[in-house]
């Protein structure tokens, strides 16, 4: 059943009319730090309901050893979910052929590095006080459990353990993941929304896609993810 929202305007979330009848799924790929935290908050404001994703992020073992089927169970827990493990290469793959007619989000920075910055700089400031991580960093981390940034850093990119955030290979990586998602989808423009948060019009575009009427607001709500991460590492200790 779809969750009421009371918004500043008096409106509430029963005032927008979609047109899904709850048994698919909306999975947002996106990699981090291309705005999946806001797209998860306007789904929550749209009486969405969006996975756990603390839940999600224990799923790490299953994702290394290749056991989908966990992630794929995992996600009758809700609607909508976003970030590890769905920015994870190959995921969306075993997802589309699970839960057949759901929705894929792809969403874009403006360029790759600026996704670099904005994802080193993310990484910095909440994990090692705003210095640059290392190999020793990662693996003392004690985000969800102690190492799970190194398993994090190690699955999804190629590169030299002395150097965990090279500027090439993560830029490579963001490419190539993001083309294979591109190429995938090809022949299925239903499917797959490329979508770049920040871009005039990309909110009407994604009630478009979604088929929304009516929307609470006009545009994507921001969200602060730096300080929200901080608060749950702290709820964590």
């Amino acid at each position: 059943m779809m969750r009421k929202r009371v918004f500043s305007d008096g409106s509430d979330s029963s005032d927008c009319d979609d047109k899904r009848d709850g048994s698919n799924k909306i999975f947002c790929i996106g990699c981090n730090k291309t705005g999946t935290s806001s797209l998860k908050k306007t789904f929550e404001d749209l009486g969405y309901t969006t996975g756990d994703q603390r839940r999600a992020e224990q799923l790490m073992k299953d994702y290394l050893s290749g056991n989908y089927q966990a992630i794929i169970h995992y996600c009758q827990s809700a609607e909508v979910f976003q970030d590890f493990p769905f920015s994870m290469p190959g995921t969306f793959k075993h997802l589309d052929m699970a839960y057949p007619n759901s929705k894929f989000i792809l969403s874009l920075r403006d360029d790759p590095k600026q996704w670099y910055r904005s994802l080193t700089k993310f990484h910095s400031a909440v994990f090692n006080n705003g210095k640059i991580m290392t190999k020793e960093d990662l693996l003392n981390s004690n985000y969800i459990y102690k190492g799970w940034l190194w398993e994090y850093n190690r699955c999804l990119y190629d590169i030299p353990e002395n150097d965990p955030y090279n500027k090439k290979a993560l830029i490579r990586h963001y490419q190539k993941y993001n083309q294979e998602i591109i190429e995938y989808f090809k022949d299925r423009p239903n499917d797959l929304l490329i979508i770049n948060l920040s871009q005039f019009g990309s909110f009407q575009k994604f009630c478009s896609f979604l088929g929304i009427e009516n929307p609470p607001y006009n545009d994507f709500p921001w969200l602060n993810k730096t300080v929200d991460i901080i608060e749950r590492m702290k709820g964590n200790t």
